[in-house]
This record gives structure tokens, sequence and C-alpha cells, in this order.
């Protein structure tokens, strides 16, 4: 049977640490199909183990029961068919936006040509024309999370894993990134995961969410989000979805429910120190 390229498979995936001679178990019997071109947001609470799930389909810990498959091969060790973007960008301060996305091509067999149209190609995609000699510090918090987003996708991997990407940014940033988010990943046809706190964010950009619970972390419940794209946060149809992966949490809610307002000073934004371009 031919698989489609992008497709992801999570079989009685379970994950444990060992803690004073304990084992503390992270992950029990984790089962989920991702297809290929699919956004699947994946929601829980501090500590069930949405972090770790990436961790181990990045392949960054190997160290699991179960199967971990893309397009029918075992996950074994980091590979470019996986990108990754973290919540802070780790971009090189020392380095510029060209160069900072040069690096996801670092490990690339492809002629130097190629890898600069490449790179060009992915700096107009992610809206960054113009910027390409531009330095972290003279970014604001989302212009260096699209070159983390355009670092990651560089490659052209199968699968884009999200770490709460948009977790250390101001609300109204954060809401126009997860539009262009969307629009990035519908140009580029790839398969996503995303892990967040954030309900709102999660049935804005997913295809389906999955409601995890903690200790150990284990599938409660996967939410379809059969809504039209673009999606109007404002509607009655999206405000039910949204109500009902929250009463999955009971009295334990995610950390972040997309509040309107923040009593903190935007991380990394337009009033932070030092020079800053427009988001």
């Amino acid at each position: 049977m031919t698989i489609e390229a992008g497709t992801l498979d999570i079989r009685q995936l379970s994950k444990q640490y060992t803690v004073k001679g304990e084992p503390l178990p992270v992950l029990q019997k984790i089962d989920l199909t991702v297809q290929p071109g699919e956004f699947v947001s994946i929601v829980g609470s501090s500590g069930c183990g949405k972090s770790t799930l990436l961790r181990l389909v990045v392949g960054l810990e190997a160290d699991y029961q179960g199967e971990l498959l893309l397009d029918g091969a075992r996950i074994a060790g980091t590979s470019l068919d996986r990108g990754i973007v973290f919540q802070e960008h780790r971009l090189f301060p020392w380095l510029n936006v060209e160069q900072n996305i040069a690096l996801g091509l670092i490990n690339a067999e492809l002629p130097e040509s190629e890898k600069r149209r490449s790179i060009a190609e992915h700096i107009a995609l992610v809206g960054l024309k113009g910027f390409e000699t531009a330095y972290p510090h003279q970014l604001s918090g989302g212009m260096s999370q699209r070159v983390a987003i355009a670092r990651a996708l560089v490659n052209r991997p199968r699968v884009l894993l999200l770490d709460e990407p948009f977790g250390a940014l101001d609300a109204l940033t954060r809401s126009h990134l997860q539009q262009e988010l969307v629009r990035i990943w519908a140009a580029e046809g790839i398969t996503a995961i995303l892990v967040t706190h954030d309900v709102e964010e999660a049935v804005f950009l997913g295809d389906r969410v999955v409601v995890m619970e903690p200790r150990p972390g284990r599938i409660r419940r996967i939410v379809p989000v059969d809504l039209a794209r673009p999606r109007d946060r404002a509607s009655l149809a999206f405000a039910r979805i949204k109500d009902d992966v929250l009463q999955e949490f009971g009295g334990e809610a995610p950390r972040r429910i997309s509040p309107a307002f923040s009593d903190k000073p935007p991380r990394g934004g337009l009033l932070a120190s030092g020079l800053r371009f427009a988001i």
C-alpha cells in the first residue's frame, strides 16, 4: 500500500522518565494519525506531555515504547523531514535574517544557487522581503518568529511542528501571526502539528483539536473543527466548538485562554527597547 508523503502515525506511544530512581510516566498509549496536509492542534493543561510528544516526533528523544512512523518508516533521530518552531525564536543574534534562515539548509545537498533561491522564496513567503540583512535585535518578536518559521520550512520538510510558537507574544501580534500561519500552511501544503495552551488558537488553526489529560498524558478526546477558512472567531459556530473543547477541562482549564488584553508589556514587541520594525 502506498502511503502519501506527510502521513504521521503514532501508535500506542508511551514515555516515562526516571526521577530519584522511580519511574515517572509522562505519556501513556497515545494513538493518533495525522493525514498529509492536515493541521492538528494539541491542547492541554501544563504537565500533560504535549511538548514531550513533539520532542519525540522531531526525534530529540528516542527512549519510548510504541511506534512513531512518518510515511510508514520509523522515526529515528532528527531529520530534515521534520521542521520545528519553538516558543522562543532561537535566532543567532550575530546572523541576519537571510543567514539565520540559511541554517535550515546547512545539511541540504543542494547547489548554492538553489539554496539562495529557496531562502529568497521563504523570506517572501513569511512577508519579510526587504528585511534580508536585518539582525534579530532590529526585529519585533512577531518578525523574529516569522524568521523561525521560514527557517523551519526552507528545507521543505514533510511535517512542521510548532511548540507554542506565539506564546511569548502580545495578544494582537499573536492573532495576526495566527492568520499568517494559516496562509503559509495553505501555501506550503504541509502537515502541521501545533502544541498550545490556548484553546481559541487551537480551534482557529486546527482541522482537529486533540484534548489531552495529564499525569500521565493521554488523549481524552479529539474534536473535529468543521469550519470553513478563513475562520470567524466571533461566529456562533466557532464559539460552540471552543466551548466544547473547554468543557473537557472541567475545573482545570489551560493556562491561557486567549485574553483580549494583557497586564504585562509585550515581550519583544514594538515598545521594547532598541530599534524595532513594524510587524
